[in-house]
């Protein structure tokens, strides 16, 4: 369970784009104070939570409703995270500043900014391997959400005291993670892509 629980943590932390998330969230929040920065950063959280918990939970049901195979949604999901990942190493986002009233937690920084297509595709096909591998074993699917709401929640406290850490980082380090990051994310688009041919070529059979 322990593998479980740390390749799954890992694997989401990932996903999730930390490097990236922090670098959005510090330009859109640029002309709000510290305190606002921090209610922003702490309904983000939140919104990921629901929305991540929401994806990984319904994954199986999304399958069997739209009578779509776990290989082929595999590579669709895969093709997704490359583009994301593309998207993280040439770095060619828009990032505009938000005003200070202006609600940015949910749209986009919750969505898509930290769960976008990619990161959705690859939430499903994780939440039905941990249903396929271990079935209704309720000790598994409590180690996999313990392991995604550690993972958002890693994330979470980096975008609290991104303002804090902010002065001590230059931004060329931080465009150095959010590249490795999408290095990592392309690793696991071509691992989900393979894996999804792979167990088509041998259904084929």
């Amino acid at each position: 369970m322990l593998q479980l629980f740390f390749g799954t943590y890992i694997t989401l932390f990932f996903l999730l784009t930390p490097f990236f998330v922090i670098s959005t969230f510090l330009s859109m929040t640029a002309k709000m104070s510290g305190d606002q920065r921090k209610r922003v950063a702490l309904r983000t959280v939140l919104a990921i939570i629901v929305c991540a918990l929401s994806i990984y939970l319904l994954g199986s049901q999304v399958f069997k409703v739209l009578g779509i195979t776990l290989d082929a949604f595999r590579v669709g999901a895969g093709a997704m995270l490359f583009l994301s990942a593309v998207t993280l190493v040439s770095g060619r986002i828009d990032r505009g500043a938000a005003d200070d009233n202006e609600d940015i937690a949910v749209v986009p920084l919750a969505m898509p900014v930290t769960v976008g297509p990619g990161t959705t595709g690859a939430l499903l096909v994780l939440g039905t391997d941990v249903a396929r591998e271990f079935g209704n074993d309720l000790t598994s699917h409590v180690v996999a959400i313990s392991a995604l709401l550690a993972a958002v929640l890693s994330v979470g406290a980096m975008l609290y005291f991104a303002a804090t850490a902010q002065r001590h980082i230059h931004p060329r380090i931080m465009s150095v993670l959010t590249k490795l990051t999408g290095l990592i994310l392309a690793s696991i688009s071509a691992q989900l892509i393979l894996t999804g041919i792979r167990n088509f070529m041998v259904g084929a059979k």
